[in-house]
C-alpha cells in the first residue's frame, strides 16, 4: 500500500483518487472546493463512467495540503491543480515530500514543472500528461469520466529511474495504463496539440468535442490550432510520433465525443481558464521562434475577453450559458 496525496482533486484528480483508493492505497484528497470535500468526507468519493461505478472512502479529505498530516513522507504526491495554481500547491505540500517521494505535476499546457521546481527539489519531480478522460464533476462528491486514453510520465531533473518506475507502479496497480518517456518535449507537445485543438474552440463555441468535430466551421478553427501547434513543436526541435497529427487529434477526440474539455467546464462555472498555458503558450512559443500562429493568438484573445466578463470585479454573470 502506497501513501498518496492528490493536490487539486477536481474532476481529473477525483478520478485518480477514486481508482487509487479502490486499489488499496492510502489516498489523501486536497481540494479547495468546500462542497466537494464535505461530500467526500460525509459520503465517500464516487467515480462513474469508463472505469465502472464505485464509491470509496479516501484516507482523508481537506481543503489545503498544509492540513494533511502523515506518519511518514508520501510515496507519491500528484499536483493536479490548474496551471495557474501550481506554485501555491507545490509550496503547500513541501512538508509531505521526503527523500524517496515522487512529485508528479499533471497540468495542461506548458510551464508547470518549472514552477514546481522553484518550490520543491527538482530531483523529486516527474512531469505528467494525461488525456482522453473527459472528466467532470456532475455533483459534489461525484466524478465521471468518459475514457482514460493517455497517462504518461517522465523525469524532470535527475529523478532516479527506479523511483519513476515505482510511482508508475502505483498508477498501474489502480487500473491505469502508463507509459514512461525520456523525451519530455515529445511527451508534452503531443498532448498540447490535442489541447490546443479543443480547449479554446470548445470554450468559445460551447460545443462538446464531438460537436467541434462535426461542425465544419468549428473544426476548421480547431484544426488550424492543432496545425499551428505542430509547426511550433517542429520549430522547437520536437519530433512528434503520432503519425498524421491532425488524424491523431480526430481519433482521440472521436473516442470521447460527449466530453467537455476542462476549459469549457471552467467557462460554464465562471472560473478562471487555462488559456494562457494552452493556446496562449502555442502563440508565445510561436512568437519566440518566428512561427506564425494567428489562429491560436485570436482564440486566446477571444477567450481572455470572454473570461473578463465574469472575472472583472463586480461583473455579473452573462444572461445565458453556451449550449
Amino acid at each position: 500500500m502506497a501513501v498518496v496525496v492528490i493536490v487539486g482533486c477536481g474532476a481529473m484528480g477525483s478520478v485518480y483518487a477514486g481508482l487509487m483508493t479502490d486499489a488499496g492505497h492510502a489516498v489523501h484528497v486536497v481540494c479547495r472546493r468546500g462542497p466537494h470535500v464535505e461530500a467526500i468526507a460525509a459520503r465517500g468519493l464516487r467515480v462513474t463512467g469508463h472505469s465502472g461505478d464505485r464509491t470509496v472512502v479516501p484516507a482523508g479529505a481537506v481543503r489545503d495540503a498544509a492540513d494533511v498530516v502523515l506518519d511518514r513522507p508520501a510515496d507519491l504526491v500528484v499536483v493536479a491543480t490548474k496551471a495557474y495554481d501550481v506554485a501555491v500547491a507545490a509550496r503547500s505540500c513541501a512538508h509531505l515530500v521526503g527523500p524517496d517521494t515522487v512529485v508528479q505535476t499533471i497540468q495542461n499546457g506548458l510551464g508547470s514543472p518549472e514552477v514546481a521546481a522553484a518550490e520543491l527539489d527538482p530531483g523529486r519531480i516527474a512531469v505528467g500528461v494525461v488525456g482522453g478522460f473527459g472528466a467532470s464533476l456532475p455533483e459534489p462528491g461525484v466524478a465521471h469520466h468518459n475514457g482514460m486514453e493517455m497517462v504518461r510520465f517522465g523525469p524532470w531533473d535527475g529523478l532516479p529511474a527506479a523511483q519513476l518506475e515505482a510511482s508508475a507502479g502505483i498508477w498501474r496497480s489502480s487500473g491505469f495504463s502508463v507509459a514512461l518517456y525520456t523525451d519530455l518535449g515529445r511527451m508534452v507537445w503531443e498532448k498540447l496539440v490535442m489541447n490546443a485543438a479543443f480547449s479554446g474552440p470548445t470554450c468559445l463555441t460551447g460545443l462538446t468535442i464531438g460537436g467541434v468535430l462535426e461542425d465544419p466551421d468549428a473544426w476548421a478553427v480547431a484544426r488550424a490550432c492543432a496545425e499551428e501547434a505542430v509547426a511550433v513543436a517542429t520549430a522547437s526541435g520536437v519530433t512528434l510520433d503520432v503519425g498524421d497529427p491532425v488524424e491523431h487529434v480526430r481519433r482521440l477526440g472521436g473516442a470521447i465525443p460527449h466530453a467537455r474539455p476542462s476549459m469549457l467546464l471552467d467557462a460554464l462555472a465562471r472560473h478562471r481558464c487555462e488559456i494562457d498555458a494552452i493556446n496562449g503558450a502555442v502563440a508565445r512559443e510561436g512568437a519566440r521562434l518566428g512561427v506564425p500562429t494567428p489562429v491560436n493568438d485570436t482564440v486566446t484573445r477571444l477567450v481572455r475577453a470572454r473570461e473578463r466578463t465574469w472575472l472583472r470585479p463586480g461583473a455579473q454573470p452573462p444572461g445565458c450559458d453556451p449550449a
